[in-house]
């Protein structure tokens, strides 16, 4: 649902039930014991229901800048030997978040995207090599691109952290993370770049479209929209279903491209990283929880 289907919805529920409390404090200036509370439940409603249907603006308008958009590409050495033809040179994208001061966080599967491929293993099993050759990430208030390096993975869950360059990027600032993931029923957003490239051409204007549509999805055509100030994220808003081990299940909708987003909750805070999807069931998007997050970032650190 768009943000402003989201904010109309929690107009027109305040235009009904405001009139209602009214009504009721004109009828008794002095509400009996019994029905008090009851106001006072549905007051308290009120502003929950306007205060999650707005969160996902708040939460863009706060921290859009520490959100970026990952791109890279990685190769095989030895695959000439296995497929018969030149090193296989792969493109890939996804989000990543600044978690700490010199860090990005983001999934495994992004910042090794041989991890839990079938082609890859296939390839890997035979003596080819995985080699990441370039991994760069553009931010909604950066013309130009960050390089990142020096990738932490996780061995046991879907998450990775990456350096980059403090000195070019102090403007950069850590996104608050939560000390807990949350209960089941808890609002969240994911930020992100589902679709990619794809999806911020759409969006931009007709001129700047007209002259990428055409084009491959790659860091030229990122460089010229970071350029246009149109690297820009996009919020989707839902809630936990359920928290199992360090997995989240919410239904906050996403796409190929969001993965790595940070997942927030209506403080504000991440309590996770958004990882992977299932067609078909909008009930079951997945993410990793920040108890998975946490001891990635201090053994990056301590590095």
């Amino acid at each position: 649902m768009a943000i402003a289907d989201l904010l109309g919805d929690a107009r027109r529920t305040a235009a009904i039930l405001l009139p209602v409390l009214l009504l009721l404090a004109l009828r008794s200036p002095a509400p009996p014991a019994d029905l008090a509370p009851q106001v006072e439940k549905l007051s308290s409603e009120l502003r929950e229901l306007q205060q999650q249907s707005a969160m996902p603006v708040l939460v863009l308008n706060r921290h859009r800048e520490s959100i970026g958009y990952l791109i890279g590409v990685y190769s095989f050495d030895g695959s000439e030997h296995v497929v018969g033809r030149k090193r296989m040179r792969t493109h890939f994208s996804g989000t990543g978040f600044v978690a700490a001061e010199g860090l990005i966080a983001t999934n495994r599967h992004i910042a090794e995207p041989w991890f839990e491929d079938e082609e890859a293993q296939w390839l890997i099993a035979r003596g080819a090599r995985p080699r990441l050759e370039k991994l760069v990430a553009f931010f909604p208030a950066r013309s130009d691109a960050l390089e990142l390096s020096h990738v932490t993975v996780s061995s046991d869950a879907d998450v990775a952290v990456a350096q980059y360059d403090v000195s070019k990027a102090r403007a950069l600032r850590p996104l608050p993370l939560s000390p807990e993931p949350g209960m089941p029923g808890d609002p969240v957003t994911v930020v992100g770049y589902p679709m990619g490239v794809r999806a911020m051409v759409a969006k931009s204007p007709r001129p700047v479209y007209r002259r990428l549509v055409s084009r491959r999805a790659d860091f030229d055509v990122a460089r010229e929209l970071a350029a246009l100030s149109l690297i820009r994220p996009l919020a989707t808003q839902g809630h936990l279903g359920d928290v199992v081990g360090d997995k989240l299940i919410y239904d906050a909708v996403t796409a190929q491209g969001g993965s790595g987003g940070p997942v927030f909750n209506h403080e504000g805070r991440v309590i996770g990283v958004n990882a992977a999807y299932l067609d078909g069931f909008s009930g079951s998007t997945i993410g990793v929880s920040i108890h998975a997050l946490r001891p990635l970032i201090e053994k990056a650190q301590r590095k």
